[in-house]
């Protein structure tokens, strides 16, 4: 890769997507640390409430956490790939205009049109969280642009720690207004509790200007030792940036369009065929406050990988390095399948184990959520499949390819959700059984799109067989620890111990079947030392 001036090694995506991943791991962590104890307090009734404010900022949310860093960082990629270090930062620059510019359009959506949003959606009770929720929106799309042009570095620290910080203090503080609002009613407590998400991206923002202002003469440097005679105007650079993040913000744009779905059609279905307003509030605060949140945290490691994929797949396209490009692809398949199948199978295993742990001061509503959790864990494998395939697509220059497919799993969601909702005897489980069955619908379209255009041989055993192999005999295990021990030692105790058990089985089988290989455990973060010590233990 000629003139890459240094700072882009060739390398695959696996040390960006691990340090992404851990990251949101640790995000999804502090996030259940977050939304679980806020379910325990403001019950399913509070949950009802934030989750009509919080999946429509989430669907906003995207284009400014996901759309446009992947945009910025393919766009950086491929002009630091060619050594045109000068028109990278200028797609910095333009971008932070534009994006400051579309935060202030946001927050006026948001803030002035709260009443008119929440009247629209049944839901009045929502309306402190909506308006409370709208300055996140001023802020989050300035975070978007330093991320995107660190991540087109191939430096995913900086977007790390934005992460982790931002994580906490939204927590720290949407958990204590709530506890503090709480005596004014569950209303104004889930407000409390978007307050905080408004908090955090300012946090965020402010780490990753002081990590830039550091790394600002280094990277002034090899713009000027690398600047280009050829300029591009502003308005193509903003026109190609616009072109490749809508698409892209849609194509990554899998949960919170199906929670989008959710938001405008359950609450309606569920009143049409007889729900009062505040029995379908607590139901749907079970679904998308209670089990929808479970999956976020495979969901965040699948997009984890996905965004890491962006800026490695486009420097090996842009640079016809056919033989990187086909190893990227087949690894990020093969991870996606690591990654969703213990993920699908453990969950549906323990689902309801699963709630009562999390939801101990709500033992009803948990139980009852239980069987959304199953549905919604079936699908969890194809949701990883999906975004990481859309990863694929859309370093290859192929964006509005993911669209279509989520275009084709949106309709499937719309149909079944309005139908099965409308079933009395499924309620809020016929919207779970939607989103599963889109799930798939997006995962296949989007891996037979990347077969179409690529060519990528896939090995079967490799990247289907072994970690699904993998995946029953952890079930199996996590299944034989957890009933027995359940009743001495009650649900909690044996859950954590049954989930333990399953994650040391599976990373075994892993080791033992050769679904992952020496070599590649070298290439995550102390890779090296960690391979020494499996060596020691004989599992590799």
């Amino acid at each position: 890769m000629a003139g890459s001036g240094g700072i882009m090694s060739k390398k695959t995506f696996v040390r960006g997507a691990a340090v992404l991943g851990v990251a949101g791991l640790l995000v999804q962590v502090m996030g259940a640390i977050f939304r679980i104890p806020l379910g325990n307090i403001i019950g399913d009734e509070g949950m009802g409430y934030y989750q009509t404010a919080y999946p429509i900022y989430v669907f906003l949310l995207v284009f400014s956490t996901n759309g446009a860093p992947a945009a910025i960082s393919k766009m950086t990629s491929e002009r630091v790939a060619l050594g045109r270090h000068s028109e990278a930062f200028r797609v910095f620059r333009l971008s932070f205009i534009l994006m400051f510019a579309l935060g202030i359009v946001a927050f006026c959506i948001f803030f002035f049109g709260a009443e008119y949003i929440v009247t629209t959606l049944k839901n009045p009770g929502a309306y402190y969280a909506m308006i409370t929720i709208a300055p996140a929106l001023l802020f989050v799309p300035i975070m978007a642009v330093f991320r995107g042009y660190f991540q087109g570095l191939q430096q995913m620290e900086p977007t790390a720690v934005s992460q982790l910080v931002e994580q906490a203090v939204r927590v720290a503080v949407g958990l204590t207004l709530a506890i503090v609002l709480l005596p004014m009613g569950v209303e104004y407590a889930a407000a409390g509790a978007t307050i905080g998400t408004s908090i955090g991206p300012i946090a965020g923002v402010a780490i990753l200007a002081v990590i830039y202002y550091k790394k600002r003469v280094r990277l002034h440097r090899e713009i000027n030792n690398n600047s280009s005679p050829e300029k591009e105007s502003a308005g193509k650079i903003i026109g190609t940036l616009a072109a490749i993040s809508i698409p892209i913000t849609i194509g990554v744009s899998i949960l919170p369009i199906m929670n989008i779905v959710d938001v405008t059609i359950v609450m309606r279905r569920l009143q049409d065929v007889g729900f009062s307003q505040e029995n379908a509030n607590s139901l749907y605060g079970q679904l998308t406050g209670m089990a929808g949140p479970v999956i976020n945290i495979p969901m965040a490691l699948a997009l984890s990988v996905a965004l890491s994929m962006v800026p490695a797949i486009a420097a090996a396209n842009s640079t016809k390095d056919n033989d990187f490009l086909d190893m990227n692809i087949r690894l990020g398949l093969r991870t996606s399948m690591l990654i969703g199948v213990p993920c699908t199978f453990g969950l549906m295993a323990l689902s309801e184990p699963i709630m009562l742990l999390l939801y101990p001061m709500q033992a009803a509503s948990a139980s009852s959520a239980a069987s959304s959790l199953f549905i919604l864990a079936a699908g969890v494998v194809f949701l990883t499949i999906a975004q990481t395939m859309a990863g694929i697509l859309q370093g290859l220059g192929r964006p509005y390819v993911t669209v279509a497919a989520l275009g084709a799993g949106i309709l499937v969601k719309v149909v079944l959700t309005y139908v099965l909702t409308a079933i009395p005897e499924l309620n809020v489980q016929g919207a779970a059984i939607g989103s599963s069955v889109a799930y798939g619908v997006i995962g296949l379209y989007n891996f037979l799109a990347v077969k179409k255009y690529t060519g990528t041989k896939f090995d079967i055993t490799l990247s289907f067989l072994k970690p699904l192999i993998s995946g029953v005999i952890m079930t199996a295990a996590v299944l034989v620890v957890y009933y027995p021990c359940r009743n001495v030692l009650g649900n909690s105790l044996s859950s954590v111990l049954a989930i333990s058990a399953g994650a040391a089985v599976y990373g075994i089988m892993l080791l033992k079947t050769s679904a992952i290989g020496a070599h590649e455990i070298k290439l995550l973060p102390k890779g090296e030392k960690l391979s020494v010590l499996l060596k020691k233990l004989k599992l590799i």
